[in-house]
């Protein structure tokens, strides 16, 4: 049967995975790092995925690929197809007060009824604005504007500046998906197009965007292998882990994320639940959290245990802690949106000030902050059946025992896999039948 290679293209690292059609196994699987920072040049992740291809054996033998990657980065591009400066990615936070200046223009509302979203600094609509504003000359020669996931399938199809590609620069070979798409700021979930206007209030003028591409569409690379139109990480994730509606998918790792496979699409003007679509044809309302796994850290180091310890500690404790009630907030908190706010611990007595309590008490106030995202989601009318949790968090036999009671839907933890670059590998499967 034909071999199908995902991309994983994240924040840290690139992980590329070669599967069997037939089987649904990965055979290869290769890996390169990225630069740390908020702000990349493009060029880093090209080579990053051209060296964890050579580390997975090779194209020669594949038949098909995809790409999955993190989204809102700005990629902006000149009338040449040279990167005018390093892409901003979507944990730069330096455009919180273009989100601020959108949002005082246009409204939260009508933002949240145009495009599924409320601007945060994450998105890209935002970096676009702090162009403008701060670097008005490198805003001035946009020609283009890419996500990362995009750039980097239209450079290893073959295309990019005449200097260092085989095909030259032709934007309309940029492709992307709903999934990406959706996390701009300038793409409207309802009518499946680009909101021009915004776009021009962004960046100042008018830009060649990527097309966005439909669930099985595919395109070919210079050497007439299928390629998919890509996701992003959350959606990618979704496809490999096969969610279906009544899903939600809670992710924890530093921070943490909650997205539900929707039939219909959400608009939540407080901007608490982004209204995303997924790579399918369906939607993928998301929370996010900042606070998740950090916070058994913080908690283990305080007790000297490392996190098997903690787990145990967790579990001979009672549900409740005794009274015992830790809110995570360490660092602020994005959802609700708490900039300021700071952790607290309170029910403390001689009786609940336990090494158990404490321990159950960060497990229980951790996964608290993700059940509310999982309410926000609920409220806006999408059925919550299952729980599916994923990330280094989830490997916590406390986190995985307590999770049900919290969230109040039956919980499953799928064995852990690089599921971002799986829904690539599928997608690009689903490609070779279209």
């Amino acid at each position: 049967m034909p071999l199908v290679m995902g991309v994983d293209s994240s924040t840290q690292s690139c992980k590329v995975i070669v599967v069997d059609t037939g089987t649904g196994e990965v055979v290869r699987e290769g890996r390169a790092s990225h630069p740390k920072g908020t702000e990349v040049h493009p060029g880093a992740w090209l080579s990053a995925v051209r060296s964890a291809i050579v580390d997975a054996g090779g194209l020669d033998d594949v038949a098909a690929w995809a790409v999955g990657g993190q989204q809102h980065g700005m990629v902006v591009l000149d009338a040449e197809g040279h990167v005018i400066r390093d892409a901003l990615l979507w944990n730069d936070t330096r455009s919180a007060d273009a989100a601020t200046d959108l949002i005082s223009e246009f409204g939260a509302e009508q933002l949240a009824q145009r495009t599924g979203l409320v601007p945060v600094a994450s998105f890209t609509i935002t970096k676009l604005r702090w162009l403008r504003d701060h670097e008005p000359e490198n805003a001035a020669r946009v020609a283009a504007v890419a996500l990362p996931h995009d750039w980097l399938t239209w450079r290893m199809r073959g295309y990019g500046p005449a200097d260092d590609s085989a095909l030259g620069p032709n934007f309309d070979e940029l492709i992307t998906d709903r999934s990406d798409a959706s996390g701009t700021g300038y793409w409207n979930p309802a009518t499946g197009g680009y909101d021009r206007d915004l776009l021009v209030a962004a960046l100042g003028h008018d830009a060649v965007l990527p097309r966005v591409s439909g669930p099985t569409e595919f395109v070919l690379d210079q050497d007439g292998r299928r390629v998919g139109g890509g996701a992003g990480d959350n959606a990618g994730a979704a496809l490999g882990l096969e969610a279906a509606s009544g899903d939600v998918i809670v992710s924890i790792g530093t921070s943490g994320t909650v997205f539900a496979v929707s039939d219909k699409r959400t608009i939540d003007p407080t901007g608490t639940v982004a209204g995303f679509a997924d790579c399918t044809g369906r939607f993928l309302p998301l929370v996010a959290t900042l606070n998740a796994a950090r916070v058994l850290d913080a908690i283990g180091r305080l007790l000297g245990v490392d996190h098997a310890e903690l787990s145990r500690l967790a579990l001979a404790a009672s549900p409740g802690a005794g009274g015992l009630s830790l809110v995570p907030y360490f660092e602020g908190e994005r959802t609700p949106n708490l900039p300021d706010a700071t952790a607290s611990l309170t029910g403390m007595t001689l009786a609940s000030t336990t090494r158990e309590n404490l321990a159950r008490a960060a497990v229980e106030g951790m996964l608290s902050g993700l059940a509310a995202g999982l309410q926000a989601v609920r409220d806006l009318g999408v059925p919550l059946e299952r729980a599916l949790l994923i990330g280094g968090g989830a490997q916590s036999e406390a986190v995985r025992r307590i999770a049900p009671l919290v969230f109040g839907v039956p919980v499953e933890v799928p064995e852990p896999g690089e599921y971002v670059a799986l829904g690539a590998a599928r997608q690009a499967a689903s490609v070779l039948d279209a």
